[in-house]
């Protein structure tokens, strides 16, 4: 995605219109941009299926997941955490990420500044898309911050079942402020450290899934395993609502994905077959995995292979030819089954729900792909203007400096949160279940 803001242009407009005359007023009016009806129209309903994403898609996915004691304290963080970063967005995290001041120097390749509060902006001023059109700055706006809010929420998925709400809704904003909003502002504003150097994430890669699944990883280390694991089996309490919410999830991506184009056009219609064909792949490549490692082909497979080829495709969604898309579902299908079952072992982590090892691992695996699967020689947009090697080094310094930039921010975050409040909730109430303690309420009585 690219990102390019015209309210300035509309604002001084309207500060020349009081030293001018009526006619030269006329044509400042007519010479404002205005927003295509079309794209804004598809880009306000690719905003609401990111929202389908994060409730009901996630919330149904994750508490799936969970043992049932844990089903509504799951819910209700993904819930929380949502709506507290969508009014962060508003009051700061837009401004750091995409706000109309642009920083001279080192500065500038990591935050930006102004439009605090969305300061100076209207119904009627713009953002540039791709091309020459424009569209609502407050549609791109909600857009960017349904972004925001599904990135916070899915590092819940690492800490599922231990951590304190009031330790959840301590971490979101900090984390936001000092990993989401620069990361975002790298790889997506016009003068972003990543964003000129050419890195090529189309929906948020980087942005979303390696940010989130290493800040899981993070968080998980920091909490500790849960009581009783590894030792005792902990299976998903409901697999029909896990694969409800995969279902969700999926139409929910079409959003995410062809929304990124910030148009209605044929780069949003890549996107949406790509978002078909590299889920597809990854669904079934999972449980033919299953079926050669000596197990049977299991819903749970299915929805993890779903999951690992939308995570795969997102950067790529504009970036690649089908084909290409179909390579990278079934290739981060094979590396996130063997991350979840062999890698989470070996070390020893307690990744929840796999956040780590299905977005974290799938985003990485789906940001470098990318500059394979965009040359033309694989179908790919490209023009063949940058070779392959330099891309995929650019593609892969990408995803070093979202690592190792959410990696050490998450521990900032997560040291703050467990020193003045603490992060896990107590032994007693891990054992009667996050719901009844913490909520008091039960999934089902």
């Amino acid at each position: 995605m690219i990102r390019k803001f015209t309210g300035g242009a509309v604002a001084f407009g309207a500060s020349l219109a009081a030293a001018t005359p009526v006619w030269a007023q006329e044509a400042v009016e007519a010479a404002k941009p205005v927003a295509n009806p079309g794209n804004n129209a598809w880009m306000m309903t690719a905003t609401v299926l990111v929202l389908l994403m994060i409730i009901p898609g996630l919330t149904l996915f994750y508490g799936g997941l969970t043992r049932s004691k844990n089903m509504l304290s799951t819910m209700t963080q993904i819930g929380a955490t949502a709506c507290l970063a969508m009014l962060v967005w508003v009051m700061w995290g837009f401004s750091l990420a995409f706000g109309a001041t642009s920083y001279e120097g080192m500065l500038g390749n990591f935050i930006s500044g102004g439009s605090y509060f969305l300061s100076g902006m209207t119904a009627e001023t713009t953002a540039a898309t791709f091309t020459d059109e424009v569209i609502s700055e407050y549609v791109f706006v909600s857009f960017q911050m349904t972004f925001a809010a599904i990135t916070a929420a899915l590092i819940l998925g690492a800490t599922a079942e231990r951590m304190k709400f009031s330790a959840v809704m301590m971490f979101v904003p900090i984390w936001l402020t000092i990993v989401y909003f620069p990361i975002a502002h790298m790889v997506w504003a016009g003068d972003g450290l990543l964003f000129k150097a050419g890195a090529l994430d189309f929906a948020g890669g980087t942005v979303v899934h390696i940010n989130a699944g290493v800040s899981g990883l993070v968080l998980a280390y920091l909490l500790g395993k849960r009581r009783g694991y590894p030792s005792e089996p902990m299976p998903p309490h409901s697999m029909t609502l896990t694969m409800v919410g995969t279902g969700l999830l999926w139409v929910g991506w079409f959003g995410f994905n062809a929304g990124s184009a910030l148009e209605a056009d044929g780069f949003a219609g890549l996107a949406m077959i790509n978002t078909f064909v590299a889920t597809a792949a990854g669904a079934l490549t999972w449980m033919v995995i299953e079926k050669l490692a000596g197990h049977k082909g299991s819903a749970l497979g299915f929805c993890s292979g779903v999951i690992a080829g939308l995570v795969a495709v997102t950067p790529a969604a504009g970036n690649s030819g089908p084909f290409g898309a179909i390579l990278l579902g079934i290739l981060s299908s094979i590396v996130c089954y063997f991350a979840v079952a062999k890698l989470k072992a070996k070390f020893g982590y307690d990744d929840s729900l796999d956040a780590f090892g299905i977005h974290g691992v799938g985003g990485i695996v789906g940001a470098i792909g990318t500059g394979i699967v965009y040359q033309p020689f694989l179908g790919g947009p490209g023009d063949g203007s940058t070779a392959l090697g330099a891309q995929l080094w650019v593609q892969t310094e990408g995803v070093l400096v979202t690592i190792a930039w959410a990696g050490i921010g998450t521990l900032i975050a997560g040291l703050i949160v467990k020193t003045i409040i603490g992060l896990r909730v107590s032994e007693e109430v891990e054992v009667d279940g996050l719901d009844i303690s913490e909520h008091g309420e039960r999934a089902y009585n």
